[in-house]
């Protein structure tokens, strides 16, 4: 062994020499890959996101309670972010946010418009809508209503109860490519028409019947734009029917998913890559939970009679215009 070779070793074992070493990396604003490559470049996919459940009916009265200290004038950041037990907001899931939002009676949501998709699913009221583009849109239990990027929209409610929904949008997108800012209107209405038509709302009827008309135990929908594109080009959606007493069969799926309980109850089973067993999660009507990308997933519904009815938001768009939806 060389003199040089002699020294590389004592280097590589002197621990306060490759702190030396590291600290004079810092002052040039740089860092050595090695001690960072499992966390960069994981021998297995790593989600950060942990299963997580959010219970309807400990949330409502959140909501609620919002809803007596934040003004109207507020009332379209008058919302409940559901964020993942293990990241910080507005993370729901890695590439997905989600959150719970309450328009009260005769309260309008001011004019705005920003660079993040964003799609509503109805939970409960009646009487509201929402104003996309010069297009009144109805908001009925069940239905999707899109908000496309960059489109002037704003929410109100002329009924006699509260409207509550789930918002879903690709904001944890734009925390890496942060060019995302949101742009008011100069007067708190944009200008609409009522649009029962419209193509930015999804009703939940079609969705229902679509996944009737199936007949087997675990029936699954996926939405798509009339012209069959998915609903964005970053966040998408699906919604599921699992019989009384069935158990899905369990996938591992390299989507990331926000399901939202229409209907019915049961329990999810979720393994994740970084856990050895999997964690289960009870839910009820109008209960959300998250699932990780690349989780081992069942869903079973424990009731006697009838169906269990899902939504689900999902980063399929993302993913799929990577190439990256099917497993290696």
């Amino acid at each position: 062994m060389t003199t040089t070779q002699v020294n590389q070793s004592n280097a590589y074992n002197d621990e306060s020499a490759l702190n030396d070493y590291f600290q004079s990396l810092s002052k040039m604003n740089a860092t050595p890959l090695w001690t960072a490559m499992d966390k960069i470049v994981p021998p297995y996919p790593k989600p950060r996101a942990a299963p997580t459940a959010w219970a309807y009916s400990v949330m409502r009265p959140a909501l609620m309670h919002a809803a007596s200290i934040v003004g109207a004038e507020e009332a379209e950041r008058r919302v409940l972010m559901l964020v993942n037990e293990a990241i910080a907001a507005p993370y729901t899931t890695d590439t997905i946010y989600a959150g719970l939002q309450i328009v009260l009676p005769g309260e309008t949501a001011p004019a705005h418009r920003h660079r993040a998709f964003a799609l509503r699913f109805i939970i409960e009221g009646t009487g509201g809508f929402t104003a996309i583009e010069g297009e009144r849109i109805d908001m009925r239990r069940g239905d999707v209503v899109l908000t496309p990027s960059w489109q002037w929209h704003d929410h109100g409610n002329e009924g006699s109860d509260p409207v509550i929904w789930l918002d879903g949008l690709d904001l944890p997108l734009w925390q890496h490519i942060p060019i995302n800012f949101v742009d008011q209107y100069t007067e708190p209405r944009y200008p609409s028409e009522p649009a029962p038509d419209s193509a930015a709302r999804i009703q939940w009827k079609i969705v229902a019947q679509a996944l009737d008309e199936q007949r087997i135990p675990h029936a699954i929908y996926q939405y798509h734009l009339p012209d069959g594109s998915h609903l964005s080009k970053t966040i998408s959606a699906q919604a599921e029917r699992v019989e009384a007493g069935h158990t899905t069969t369990t996938s591992c799926k390299v989507l990331s998913y926000i399901y939202h309980v229409y209907s019915g109850q049961g329990f999810s089973m979720i393994k994740t890559p970084n856990e050895a067993t999997a964690k289960r999660l009870d839910w009820t009507e109008k209960d959300t939970f998250a699932v990780p990308a690349w989780s081992e997933v069942s869903h079973t519904c424990t009731m006697d009679s009838g169906a269990v009815y899902l939504f689900a938001l999902n980063d399929r768009p993302m993913i799929e215009s990577l190439t990256f939806l099917n497993k290696p």
